[in-house]
């Protein structure tokens, strides 16, 4: 328990002293390595932002900055980006890049941006945070689905 506070004392202070805060059932970790796990019912929350799954490795650097989460198993997030898009889905795989600040997500992908009511059904998607752009990719059989909610000219479905 006490290297869990310690590790989320240094996630808190790298993360320009936004508040990251992560539940699980288990925690270990590897300082040496860089590399903490958290497993079982698994929620990290910062700010607007919300990831939640069965199993979250969180890599970080020599100076314990984090670098990578990787989140496996029925992971659904909450992503507000600094455009103020808000986007709710899930995947079977997420992986967020906090230096780029960039989310990729594997396995039955579906990516809703609310705000816009778009939404996106993939294999493989990429959203960047800071620039709000996606990139979407099919499976070998099935192609990427978009669906657009489109008003006529009165702003009526």
């Amino acid at each position: 328990m006490k290297y869990l506070l310690i590790f989320i004392i240094l996630l808190q202070t790298a993360l320009f002293s936004q508040e990251l805060k992560i539940k699980a059932d288990e925690f270990s970790g590897d300082q040496n390595k860089g590399i903490s796990i958290f497993t079982g019912h698994v929620r990290i929350k910062k700010v607007n932002d919300e990831l939640n799954a069965s199993k979250v490795t969180v890599y970080t650097d020599k100076n314990n900055k984090p670098t990578k989460f990787v989140a496996v198993g029925d992971a659904s997030f909450i992503i507000q980006t600094e455009k103020g898009a808000d986007y709710r889905g899930v995947a079977q795989k997420v992986v967020y890049l906090p230096l780029k600040k960039e989310y990729h997500f594997f396995g039955n992908v579906h990516l809703k941006q609310l705000n816009d009511k778009k939404e996106i059904f993939g294999d493989e998607v990429v959203l960047q945070a800071i620039s709000g752009k996606a990139y979407a990719k099919g499976i070998e059989k099935e192609p990427v689905i978009m669906i657009f909610d489109i008003k006529d000219e009165k702003g009526q479905k």
